[in-house]
């Protein structure tokens, strides 16, 4: 039996991996207060079931158009066999929020390999209560029913780290390659997050704010220079005010006579808000508005930028 020294979890939302899943999908993550802030869980089951009713039918024609599932897990996968090649006595592995493989299940496996160091390692570059901290909160949940107590360490956001940032860069330099960047705008989509969390002190916001900044600054030393450099968030749901200027708008904004290129900030893995709302829904907007060229770059994913960072970070 492989011992290991250690283990690194990556901590993810998830997606669902058919169709059939995609109603527990949505169930579980209306039923996170993380996500659904309704603090008596009666009212908040009622809510979040009446939303999953609302929606389950047009997510599942979202997969449909995306090959019936969502491709987090794949990825992720892949980059974990990556990482395990290269490191033999690190154990990596990863947990999802809202489908299986659930941490308590991770974590277990972890204990019965005698492992007492684990790193976990968020999947969101920027910190936000929403997805970060559910994250780690549902680890501590499984290691306290575990009665697990191994040394942990957490890395919980890296938005601002240089080797992130030169992914990023290296990322738009590779898919502007052969054309010139000035005639281009580029547009920096993160997820968006309801106003009031922010006005609640989630630093999602200003985090999203300094890694536009470094980029912009990053491009500046690499001589690359676009007509616009925008940060935009998409993906809002509900009547609620969320933080803006929202990426559908800023493309109806500089749709004329322009190119756009697109980087989704927020995603370190390709998911239904990539695939499907950036590289169909925009795009499909986009050729209606007379977009002449419109480009997305895919998330970090299991590059091997992402590993060495994966890896700088571990060390």
């Amino acid at each position: 039996m492989q011992e290991y020294k250690k283990a690194v979890i990556l901590l993810n939302m998830g997606g669902p991996n058919s169709l059939d899943e995609v109603s527990s999908f949505l169930k579980n993550m209306f039923a996170d207060p993380c996500i659904l802030s309704v603090q008596n869980g009666v009212f908040r089951s009622m809510i979040g079931s009446m939303i999953v009713n609302s929606r389950v039918e047009k997510s599942k024609k979202i997969y449909k158009q995306i090959g019936g599932l969502s491709p987090i897990t794949s990825i992720t996968f892949s980059l974990i066999q990556k990482l395990q090649a290269r490191n033999q006595d690190t154990f990596y592995t990863y947990a999802m929020r809202y489908v299986p493989p659930f941490s308590y299940h991770v974590l277990e496996e972890i204990m019965q390999k005698g492992i007492q160091e684990i790193y976990l390692f968020s999947m969101y570059p920027q910190y936000s209560s929403t997805t970060t901290f559910s994250s780690f909160q549902d680890v501590a949940q499984s290691l306290k029913k575990l009665e697990f107590t191994p040394e942990i360490h957490t890395i919980d956001r890296y938005y601002n780290h240089h080797l992130f940032i030169d992914s990023i860069l290296n990322s738009v330099q590779t898919h502007i390659m052969g054309k010139d960047s000035k005639d281009f705008i580029l547009i920096l989509s993160a997820h968006s997050i309801p106003l009031s969390r922010v006005k609640k002190g989630d630093p999602y916001q200003n985090e999203c704010e300094e890694c536009y900044h470094l980029i912009k600054k990053g491009l500046e030393s690499r001589n690359l220079f676009f007509k616009d450099i925008i940060l935009s968030y998409q993906s809002k749901v509900g009547p609620v005010k969320w933080i803006g200027p929202y990426t559908d708008e800023i493309i109806k904004q500089y749709a004329k006579n322009n190119n756009i290129i697109i980087f989704p900030l927020s995603f370190s893995i390709d998911n239904s808000e990539t695939r499907y709302e950036l590289d169909i829904f925009y795009r499909n907007l986009a050729t209606s508005l007379d977009v002449k060229e419109y480009i997305v770059c895919p998330c970090l994913n299991d590059s091997e930028d992402f590993i060495t960072l994966i890896e700088s970070l571990i060390i």
